[in-house]
């Protein structure tokens, strides 16, 4: 077991998926019984997190090894644009059903993404939504191919609302208003016109501060039921930056670095595609300038507690300025609400994604956090 202290690395909304073959429907013989389960169903010990790639640079990505295709009745396809585009460049399985080593390598390859930063996002994403049994996670809504569900669990995949996915988007609707997963077009025509006005038609870190408060400032206003609570804030502002070091051609130099262009942003955010001859970034990246896009327009961790603007300030589930927080309290908080109990195979499965989740974050200033025990 790990025991080093913690702090999130450059914080991301990272990009999850990749290959699968179909299992069968079946159900549990008992919520007592995951060794049974084990046996009949080809239960996996999820491996440790892969490594770094060997080569890092910046290399055409729109390649003739990886094309574009449009998803398939029954691929999944979620409210995250990378790992959509990724799936659909076939980085990931293009029925959007990965593991976390897969979905890790995938978004390193595809977009050259911090490799610590990936992993943290991934096992956030996968212990949350994945299936802990077989190795799966779902980049959008619940399916059978991830396997049956483990005891108590529902393995929603990363389209479920409230728990790594959350409210004010940049490009997509909050769940109250029925639809937050499509590409929402006035949300787009908003990120244009933000773009135009900061950006000079390019949309920056400048453009990313305005934004991301306008967003904040609407959810207040309109959906009564807006939460911004711990890992929801460091999701929010990490999507915020994440176009700016992702999805901006690696080749660009000088003036034109950090600055992501509208053609380009659309073929991400709608279309889900590589522009034609796109570079990955030159470098590995993911975050970075999360902390002057908050500080340019900060906003408190909180929620609207009776209705539209009733927004409190809440700090009970950490908050950027509290990593340490977001940390301890998805463990002890949101995870432990997920799996109560977990026995066997379940739990020895939830301690080493724990464990991984914890060796990538790599600080010395918080303790790691046993629900289960240290076995």
């Amino acid at each position: 077991m790990v025991r080093r202290g913690f702090m999130l690395p450059q914080p991301s909304i990272v990009f999850l998926l990749l290959l699968v073959t179909q299992a069968p429907v079946l159900a549990f013989p008992s919520p007592r019984e995951p060794e049974h389960i084990a046996q009949t169903l080809g239960v996996k010990v999820p491996p440790p997190p892969p490594g770094p790639p060997v080569f890092t640079g910046t290399k055409l990505v729109y390649d003739d090894a990886h094309p574009w295709m449009p998803a398939r009745p029954g691929d999944m396809r979620g409210p995250c644009p990378g790992l959509n585009t990724l799936a659909a460049h076939g980085y990931l399985p293009r029925n959007g059903i990965a593991s976390p080593s897969q979905i890790i390598t995938a978004v390193q390859e595809g977009f050259n993404m911090n490799g610590q930063a990936a992993r943290v996002a991934t096992y956030i994403g996968h212990i949350l939504e994945g299936n802990l049994l077989t190795d799966l996670l779902s980049i959008g809504g619940k399916t059978r191919l991830t396997g049956p569900d483990p005891p108590g669990a529902s393995v929603a995949g990363l389209s479920n609302h409230g728990t790594f996915e959350g409210d004010s988007s940049m490009t997509r609707g909050d769940n109250f208003f029925g639809n937050h997963i499509a590409f929402n077009k006035d949300l787009f025509d908003q990120f244009v016109e933000f773009s135009n006005k900061y950006g000079g038609g390019f949309y920056n870190l400048t453009v990313a501060a305005e934004l991301r408060a306008q967003r904040i400032q609407q959810s207040i206003a309109t959906n009564p039921n807006f939460k911004f609570l711990g890992l929801r804030q460091l999701t929010a502002y990490g999507e915020s930056v994440l176009p700016i070091n992702l999805f901006v051609d690696g080749r660009k130099t000088g003036a034109e670095k950090g600055q992501l262009d509208m053609d380009t942003a659309l073929s991400f955010f709608r279309d889900f595609r590589f522009p034609k001859g796109f570079f990955r970034a030159a470098e590995p990246g993911g975050a970075q300038g999360i902390q002057d896009v908050f500080a340019a327009r900060p906003f408190q961790p909180g929620r609207n507690v009776d209705g539209v603007n009733t927004f409190v300030v809440d700090h009970s589930l950490g908050s950027l300025a509290n990593f340490c927080g977001i940390y301890t309290q998805l463990v002890n908080t949101t995870v432990r609400a997920a799996y109560p109990d977990p026995k066997g195979v379940l739990r020895r499965n939830l301690n080493l994604n724990l464990d991984y989740l914890y060796t990538m974050v790599g600080s010395t200033n918080c303790p790691q956090v046993f629900p289960y025990g240290r076995d």
